[in-house]
């Protein structure tokens, strides 16, 4: 569902920083932690040399045409349509949207994830930056999309997805909030979060933040399988390059 102005907070801050504003990024959990991070926005219009290694080398099997959830301020859209691939972005933020426009990322369609199908087209590469893989969720929701991206997608395709191993902390809070999820049934991992921007709110949403292991487990019977990881040292985050199964 495409957000209103009041819920828009997102898409306020993308276009108060391209308009060179100072924006602090603020995310509040459902706990009460919240995180302000200074000039955060410009993480999502940082140009590929500025990207993580981890992202640098994953976008590097990008193929075809291809499928950017969650396109924000556009970086990995507009990268692509450098490289001469047909690119296609999402994202349910109407700011975020007319920043992609600003900045020549047109081919675009306000739609959350839950909304994609094969309107769109099918595609040879779906990618998930920028945490994104956590756009699925929860356990339930994540089998059910993982399966229609598998129905959406053209044989060989991949899907290139960063996340956050969250047992890979020692703050309390952070550890405190994993015991908070696991006693009412959730998984560790699974932020109950919302954005917030001057006057705007966002309404609150599942983010689900993944081990390697909970993302084979989470791709386990969808016709997807994890081919490679691409770690970091000392850095909790992780893209893995994720190919279709071949079905006999």
């Amino acid at each position: 569902m495409a957000l209103t102005a009041e819920q828009d907070a997102f898409g306020m801050e993308m276009l108060a920083y391209l308009s060179g504003d100072t924006v602090h990024e603020i995310v509040e959990r459902d706990d009460g932690f919240i995180n302000a991070a200074p000039n955060g926005p410009g993480t999502y219009f940082n140009p590929y040399e500025n990207w993580t290694p981890q992202e640098k080398e994953a976008i590097a099997y990008a193929k075809g045409r291809v499928l950017d959830i969650g396109c924000g301020a556009g970086r990995v859209g507009l990268y692509l349509q450098d490289l001469g691939h047909e690119v296609v972005g999402i994202d349910n933020s109407p700011g975020a949207l007319e920043t992609c426009r600003r900045r020549g990322f047109t081919n675009t369609h306000l739609l959350s994830i839950t909304q994609v199908s094969a309107d769109l087209g099918r595609f040879d590469t779906i990618v998930m930056f920028g945490n994104n893989f956590g756009l699925l969720g929860n356990r339930s929701r994540a089998k059910r999309l993982l399966k229609r991206f598998y129905h959406i997608t053209t044989s060989g395709a991949r899907l290139l997805a960063v996340s956050n191993d969250i047992y890979q902390t020692a703050d309390p809070d952070h550890l405190a909030y994993q015991e908070y999820n696991r006693w009412r049934g959730r998984m560790a991992g699974q932020l109950r979060i919302r954005i917030c921007y001057r006057g705007a709110r966002s309404p609150w949403f599942d983010y689900l933040l993944a081990s390697p292991e909970e993302m084979a487990d989470l791709l386990e019977g969808t016709g997807w399988a994890i081919n490679r990881l691409i770690t970091a040292e000392e850095s909790p985050i992780y893209a893995a390059v994720i190919l279709k199964e071949r079905r006999s």
